[in-house]
């Protein structure tokens, strides 16, 4: 496995020269620290992502359909990387929406990606290891397969890739990791996307829910720098909607601000409100 690692790790270390950014997708920077802020998604702004086609990788999973639909209520043309089309129908993807394309892949299977990526300006990938019995699992999912579609991404010249993390993975002692390293192998993948030379926002979010219980409400989403949230009492940690998430992930394709960032994400009922614009303005890190 050490060496299959090495070999994925050489794989994307060659940095190609970043391709001029379309009109559709964010700029690049690396601001400095600011304080936390929080952000409820205002008003819906004028459709930029029109020319646009976005790839979704972990499409048939809970988060994976939240981006869809997502995108699908800003009338961004999507794709979504499934391993089986018919399987993918019957998970739901199907009724997504006209705008919504499956197309076959699998992110273990290196060849299968530049097809799929052909005409796609944009990657937000929302894979991840989900059998604890499988000891591979997060190397081969959260780790390799990232390591696929950023390589096969650059390829193609995509503009912009976004990555679906998780809050907690700066930690190398935290409970998580005891399911096979998942969140160590979530660390190194962020690692390898920040080095490709894509453009780049990494989403960090907390426990993900996929609905409110009765009488619970959702909240305004918290966003921080990385390393602000984890494993209590040490750091403090929350949960978030996976909703919300995805509006952060669509969002991130078009704010400026929300270039070449990691962002941490839960959801607080007190927080204020803030734009998304002003959320990843505020975030800022060396």
């Amino acid at each position: 496995m050490r060496v299959q690692y090495n070999n994925m790790m050489r794989s994307v270390n060659a940095v190609t020269k970043r391709d001029a950014t379309c009109r559709c997708l964010a700029g690049r920077g690396l601001p400095r620290r600011q304080p936390v802020l929080a952000v409820r998604a205002a008003s819906s702004p004028p459709n930029v992502l029109e020319d646009c086609k976005v790839l979704v990788a972990g499409a048939t999973g809970g988060t994976g359909k939240a981006v869809i639909e997502a995108l699908f209520a800003k009338n961004v043309p999507v794709r979504a990387l499934v391993r089986d089309t018919t399987k993918g129908g019957s998970s739901g993807l199907a009724g997504l929406g006209n705008s919504t394309e499956m197309v076959r892949g699998d992110v273990f299977q290196f060849a299968s990606l530049p097809p799929a990526l052909e005409g796609c300006t944009a990657v937000i990938c929302c894979t991840g290891a989900r059998d604890p019995r499988d000891p591979l699992g997060p190397f081969n999912v959260d780790f390799q397969g990232t390591l696929n579609l950023i390589a096969a991404a650059k390829q193609k010249g995509v503009k912009k890739f976004v990555l679906v993390s998780s809050i907690g993975a700066d930690d190398l002692v935290n409970p998580l990791n005891l399911f096979w390293g998942i969140l160590f192998w979530k660390k190194r993948a962020e690692e390898e996307l920040q080095r490709s030379g894509l453009t780049y926002t990494i989403v960090r979010p907390g426990g993900l829910k996929t609905k409110l219980r009765q009488g619970e409400t959702a909240g305004n989403v918290v966003m921080a720098a990385p390393g602000t949230f984890g494993v209590p009492p040490v750091k403090k940690s929350g949960s978030i909607l996976r909703s919300q998430v995805a509006d952060v992930c669509v969002a991130a394709l078009t704010e400026p601000a929300a270039a070449n960032k990691v962002v941490e994400v839960i959801a607080e009922k007190d927080a204020p409100v803030r734009s998304l614009g002003e959320l990843f303005a505020g975030v800022n890190w060396f």
